[in-house]
């Protein structure tokens, strides 16, 4: 007999969370840098300064096959233009996350890279408020 798992999530809020409908895409424009590379799925990770709509400041964004990740530099100042998509969940789906799950989730995004540009930040900061 196959014992189920209490932190198993039930096939209907799954089934919800995979066939979860995008809206139209909203465009964005915000400054971060690059966490992590992911080669194999074509996407990074990116601490943003200002957050999304859901609140975090790192999300991971699909890449295009026009921007080679090998010309990206970890640690820089980018501004990135990507298009965020978002599939709002349902009230029941969301309040079983929270109670169950304790995850406050409303709606599932997703990133999408257009265009990135390295910013030049270093070279403009003043060093005149060190004191000798």
């Amino acid at each position: 007999m196959v014992k189920k798992k209490e932190d198993e999530i039930p096939q209907w809020v799954t089934d919800e969370i995979q066939n979860a409908k995008f809206k139209k895409p909203e465009e964005q424009k915000k400054s971060g840098y690059i966490l992590e590379f992911y080669y194999e799925d074509n996407k990074l990770d990116a601490q943003l300064y200002d957050a999304v709509e859901d609140g975090r400041h790192i999300v991971t964004m699909e890449v295009p096959k026009t921007i080679k990740m090998d010309d990206l530099l970890k640690g820089e100042v980018y501004e990135f233009v990507f298009d965020q998509h978002k599939a709002p969940l349902s009230k029941k789906v969301s309040e079983f996350l929270e109670k169950e799950k304790e995850i406050d989730m409303k709606a599932i995004y997703q990133f999408d890279l257009k265009s990135l540009e390295l910013l030049d930040v270093g070279s403009n900061e003043s060093t005149d408020d060190v004191e000798e």
